[in-house]
């Protein structure tokens, strides 16, 4: 039986194909279901977190068009989500022409799989600024876009995700290694890479954006965080940043979200350089996700009035949202698999009871198996709206410390 929710609401029950089934993907999967919908989570190996909570699932290659075809006929969705960049996003494009509604549509999902695309629309078609830089599909290229944009410089594979791939040219000694590493940790059957000026920047966040459907764009408090091999380790929100430059990224995210349509949360990244007094300081545009962020892991610690993962359902099913209201100060930190780790089909992340102070909470994502770095767990902190970021993420930290990957 429909619940009275469902029927005045939604006014149908709604079947979502989520692709991607990751840590992030669970807590979408447990939001959405909150609100009574069937969800089938669809990820390339068995056993995904999102697979663990979903109504049903599918081990595919999500590159495979004729797979994802197949999927698609077979559990006839409502909706699509997609969750990470190894999809072959043209073919979004036909569900949608088959009414299928896909988040937050399919223009943003295929512009944003590739940084190519979502570059090349926030700098030169919406003119919002960004670090200098220089496509390369050969070593030859990327030594001509090094000496183009400089050094030190940045190189990411085109399509890569937490990281993978991503390294810094400081002379001319690092350009084959770095061409190697791209071509390793890119995602998908597409062998070219971007590098971009490095940006001396103060800090960088994110900001959560969401995108509703007939509703106004609002915006969550900033995310600090801190990288260490291009993926976030800690988070912190709100990050303390000058009103006119919140209102410069803001206004950045509010143009690229629109211009690539539809609705659902946003993790847009932008680089804040020179912010030395209230009136000063620059604001560059650096990538954008048409869905919920690592870093926005930070907003389980009931930083917000709605997590990052609940506000992404409600703009799915087109429950608006009236408000996003700073609630408390909060922190997050990942736990990490070893670098000398051994690939293990049944990791166990231990320490859990010792891991039990006040104030704090941690998720364990369950994945079927380990890798050097693999994020395996986070350990979450909070406080009240006055309390002290560092020391929040310390506590995080502490969290983490007592848990271990074995």
């Amino acid at each position: 039986m429909k619940s009275v929710l469902t029927e005045l609401t939604f006014g149908m029950h709604k079947k979502i194909l989520l692709l991607g089934s990751g840590e992030l993907g669970k807590e979408v999967v447990i939001a959405l279901q909150r609100y009574g919908q069937t969800v089938i989570a669809v990820d390339a190996y068995e056993g995904a977190p999102a697979m663990q909570v979903a109504d049903s699932y599918e081990v595919i290659d999500m590159l495979d068009g004729k797979a994802l075809d197949a999927v698609v006929a077979k559990h006839q969705p409502d909706i699509i989500v997609p969750e990470v960049e190894s999809i072959r996003t043209e073919r979004l494009y036909e569900y949608e022409e088959q009414s299928i509604h896909v988040v937050p549509s399919a223009r943003a999902a295929n512009f944003t799989m590739n940084r190519k695309s979502i570059r090349d629309l926030a700098a030169v078609e919406l003119g919002l600024k960004t670090a200098p830089y220089r496509y390369a599909t050969t070593y030859e290229e990327l030594a001509v876009g090094v000496k183009a944009v400089g050094m030190p410089c940045v190189v990411k594979p085109l399509m890569s995700s937490s990281g993978k791939g991503q390294s810094v040219i400081r002379s001319e000694d690092d350009i084959q290694q770095a061409w190697d590493y791209a071509l390793s940790g890119s995602r998908g059957d597409l062998a070219e890479i971007i590098v971009e000026s490095f940006i001396d920047f103060d800090y960088e966040i994110t900001l959560l954006t969401l995108t509703q459907q007939g509703g106004p764009t609002l915006f969550c408090p900033p995310i600090g965080h801190r990288q260490e091999r291009g993926d976030y380790q800690e988070s912190w929100q709100p990050m303390p940043m000058a009103p006119h430059l919140l209102k410069e990224a803001q206004r950045m995210a509010e143009a690229v979200t629109a211009s690539l349509g539809g609705a659902g949360i946003w993790g847009v990244e932008f680089f804040i350089q020179n912010q030395t007094s209230v009136s000063d300081g620059t604001v560059y545009f650096s990538e954008l996700s048409p869905r919920p962020h690592d870093t926005g892991m930070v907003t389980l610690a009931g930083t917000q009035n709605f997590s990052e993962f609940e506000l992404h359902a409600r703009a799915v099913l087109g429950i608006p949202v009236l408000s996003i209201d700073h609630v408390r100060n909060g922190a997050s930190a990942v736990v990490l698999a070893p670098e000398g780790v051994k690939s293990d089909d049944s990791p166990v992340v231990h320490g859990a009871a010792g891991a039990v102070l006040p104030n704090t909470d941690f998720r364990i994502f369950g994945k079927p198996s380990v890798r050097p770095y693999r994020r395996m767990a986070v350990g979450l902190a909070y406080g009240p709206i006055d309390a002290d970021a560092h020391a929040l993420v310390a506590k995080a930290k502490e969290v983490t410390g007592r848990l271990r990957v074995g």
